[in-house]
């Protein structure tokens, strides 16, 4: 989820297991074939190609053996002229382990510095279970992030996906959806809507680039240091955080204006306390989700390659979050999904109103509570800036946004 700027409307626009188990992803330096059912084969193009550094186009360090303890604990490090204080261009890295001897999944977020810096505290280096699968997801504030060094082909990483990349990530899932032991969370009913809680992949969540980025904070000291989001180092260092917006952190802000809570497991940087996670998201939304379940469509921005639809890119970025690959661009329909968007997004949106526009903005310079935020981000991706759905659809947008100042305070919606 990019920042969206904020619009005004034309005159014109006014607990079941997830029985999907992607393959491993090995290698990304050279071509890799994967058969991913019957008559679906992936071949994962080589990654090496990306816009160069600058004007928010960065490139990320990613530390040796990125998968072993003594990885995760080694600081990526962002090269300039991008900085992790500058919330424009600020990297983020989330991690998950699965024991596959119990089923038992946990967090580490590695910590993510400028180059030429240290710390300001050093990153704790976490105790892995004796069996384990590691997984690594990156977000980013800027345009394009760019993954490199020898971490990139250790890691067995992916990225050339705009914003999103990741690591190994369809052997942790196949490693967690293939473990009877693990105990995925149900969804509940909100108390406050009396309606199921949603996901990731609930048609009121997502928007023209669902399931990007990740829940990492960092704290940020005066001197632009970073260290790891722990009690312990809040302590030492304040609350000053830099934080990664994004339709997994989005889940976690809704989801309290709901009285709804997010799955969690024990971050392994901060003795245990319970945390969110993309990964965690992902699954919860692969095994739980009604129909009709918003995967990524072809027209995703962050899966174009030169301004178009690609199937390869596609379901290069669906493995990486746990979901179907595609076995056609047809299957992925953004007809079907902006259909969808159409008949569940507004009417929840109303619903909601009530509880969500009582609570703080997910980004203050584009919305001024989160009503006004989720408001103006349907309107961004149904109409032509975003997937065109009044286009495609032949439809006029049923949410027109209310401004003050150029950010959006209001909104009414013709349900």
């Amino acid at each position: 989820m990019r920042r969206k700027p904020s619009r005004r409307p034309s005159a014109a626009s006014l607990a079941g297991r997830h029985p999907f188990s992607p393959l491993t992803l090995v290698g990304i330096l050279i071509p890799v074939v994967l058969t991913l059912g019957v008559g679906v084969v992936l071949v994962l193009p080589h990654r090496g190609t990306h816009a160069a550094a600058g004007k928010g186009n960065c490139i990320l360090l990613v530390p040796p053996n990125p998968l072993s303890a003594q990885g995760l604990a080694t600081p990526y490090r962002l090269l300039p002229p991008c900085h992790e204080a500058d919330q424009a261009t600020a990297a983020f890295v989330q991690g998950a382990v699965v024991d596959t001897d119990t089923g038992i999944i946990s967090v580490y977020n590695p910590l993510v510095i400028d180059q030429g810096t240290t710390p300001a505290i050093p990153p704790v280096v976490p105790q892995l279970p004796a069996n384990h699968v590691v997984a690594l997801w990156f977000g980013f504030n800027g345009n394009t992030l760019t993954l490199q060094g020898d971490g990139v082909r250790q890691g067995t990483c992916v990225d050339g996906l705009v914003q999103f990349a990741y690591c190994n990530a369809p052997a942790f899932f196949k490693a967690v959806n293939q473990n009877p032991q693990v105990k995925i969370p149900a969804l509940v009913t909100s108390p406050v809507d009396g309606k199921l809680c949603p996901t990731v992949r609930d048609f009121s969540i997502v928007d023209q680039d669902q399931s990007d980025n990740t829940t990492t904070t960092y704290l940020l000291t005066p001197t632009g240091q970073t260290a790891q989001n722990t009690a312990a180092n809040r302590a030492a260092l304040g609350t000053n955080l830099a934080k990664n917006p994004s339709d997994e952190r989005l889940l976690t802000l809704v989801d309290a204006a709901l009285g709804c809570t997010p799955y969690v497991a024990p971050d392994l940087a901060d003795n245990g306390n319970p945390v969110p996670a993309l990964p965690l998201n992902e699954l919860q939304a692969a095994a739980l989700q009604g129909a009709p379940s918003a995967l990524v469509p072809a027209t995703d921005p962050f899966v174009l390659v030169k301004g178009q639809p690609n199937l390869q890119q596609l379901n290069a970025y669906r493995l990486g979050v746990d979901q179907q690959p595609a076995a056609s661009l047809a299957e992925a329909s953004r007809t079907a999904y902006c259909s969808n968007l159409l008949t569940i997004a507004p009417a929840r949106l109303a619903l909601d109103k009530p509880f969500t526009q009582a609570k703080p903005s997910a980004d203050p310079a584009v919305a001024s509570n989160l009503f006004a935020f989720l408001a103006q981000r349907f309107v961004f991706t149904f109409e032509n800036q975003g997937l065109n759905c009044t286009g495609i659809l032949k439809v006029t947008d049923p949410v027109t946004l209310t401004f003050a100042n150029g950010v959006v305070v209001d909104a009414t919606i013709q349900v």
